[in-house]
């Protein structure tokens, strides 16, 4: 019997292998995307000091958009985080997709966040 493996377990597996090589610096912190099925997470992380920089995410009273699960949102949340991130004085980031495929909401989020002025 074939069974197929959870999708999250895979995902988790990719995210592991493309760690190995991300690392987020006091000058270039890593941003990190997490995406549920309600709502999409993200945070700027300086990992050589284990400190979260600056966050943003569809829950923060600042997003609420109709509709915490769509493009529009993710849009939101990289718009608000790059503004974050500017005003603590981060224009460089590593982007780290956490092992989703780049597109959808994970795009959106990135190509906004470019768009405000980061740079990835």
């Amino acid at each position: 019997m074939i069974t197929k493996q959870d999708k999250n377990v895979v995902r988790k597996k990719r995210h592991a292998r493309v760690r190995r090589n991300l690392f987020g610096t006091a000058e270039r912190p890593r941003l990190n995307v997490y995406r549920s099925n309600k709502h999409i997470y993200a945070q700027l992380i300086d990992d050589l000091n284990g400190v979260t920089v600056a966050s943003a995410s569809t829950v923060d009273n600042e997003v609420a958009v109709e509709g915490s699960s769509n493009v529009d949102a993710a849009k939101k949340v990289g718009e608000i985080l790059a503004k974050r991130a500017l005003d603590k004085g981060h224009k460089s980031v590593v982007f780290d997709r956490g092992g989703y495929l780049y597109h959808g909401r994970v795009k959106a989020l990135a190509d906004a966040a470019r768009e405000a002025g980061l740079e990835f």
